[in-house]
């Protein structure tokens, strides 16, 4: 079965939502292929490499939570930026992406979906009051020491996180953010967590944790937001009938 690409591209901008958010890219359709969806290839970042595997999969259409035009980039058309669009329009495939509308989705969004792989109960946001915070916060069902929980994060996600530890407190409340997000172990001080898990890790961040007394887990950018865009390609190829795939390119960061 397939899907004409415009029905498509409607239904994901609905039920995203992502009209109503405010970006640092434009989400939704960023490249348009051909008139007809029929095989969908998901990834993280539309890297020149997941372009390639589209096309050897002969996809109809690329989505992706890292897309294109970023503001504050040189907007000229030329090297890296060239190659993938000259990709693309070559072999009429369209480029999908939706940043901030697949983090804070309820039900596909990478902070959910990130949720449910590593046991956590959400109870609430990092930013209480702002309906559109990107950060969750809840608990562990059982209390676990820093060790115990990065073993299992390890186990989910495929790779160790970096830790840093403040003080010997078993972690039971928690909160985390996918992606670059280590910024956010403030609401996660302010909230009085025990620890806070989000992709990267900077200088500071150490500081924070120590002297706030919060636990800091650096998963991943890549290892933390491969969540949200499977499940989203699921749920097309469900709803629609449609094949997809996900390409889990390798990226240590």
């Amino acid at each position: 079965m397939s899907i004409e690409l415009n029905e498509l591209v409607r239904y994901c901008d609905t039920l995203l939502q992502s009209n109503s958010i405010s970006d640092y890219c434009p989400n939704g359709l960023q490249v348009e292929g051909r008139a007809r969806v029929q095989r969908i290839l998901c990834g993280v970042t539309a890297s020149q490499a997941l372009l390639d595997e589209a096309v050897a999969w002969q996809a109809d259409l690329v989505l992706v939570h890292h897309g294109y035009f970023w503001k504050g980039e040189d907007s000229r058309i030329r090297g890296i930026k060239k190659r993938r669009l000259a990709t693309l329009l070559r072999h009429d495939i369209s480029l999908l992406a939706y940043h901030l509308p697949l983090d804070v989705h309820p039900e596909h969004g990478n902070n959910v979906q990130l949720a449910v792989r590593l046991g956590l109960e959400i109870e609430g946001v990092l930013e209480p009051g702002n309906p559109r915070s990107v950060g969750l916060a809840g608990r562990l069902h059982t209390p676990l020491s820093l060790a115990e929980f990065s073993t299992r994060v390890a186990a989910v996600l495929g790779r160790e996180p970096q830790c840093i530890a403040a003080g010997d407190k078993p972690i039971e409340r928690i909160g985390w953010c996918t992606g670059a997000a280590q910024g956010y172990i403030e609401q996660a001080a302010e909230l009085g967590l025990d620890a806070y898990l989000s992709g990267e890790i900077s200088e500071p961040t150490v500081h924070s944790a120590r002297e706030h007394g919060v636990h800091y887990i650096a998963a991943g950018h890549h290892a933390t937001e491969r969540y949200g865009v499977q499940s989203l390609g699921e749920h097309l190829a469900q709803h629609f009938g449609l094949e997809w795939r996900f390409a889990d390119l390798d990226n240590p960061v």
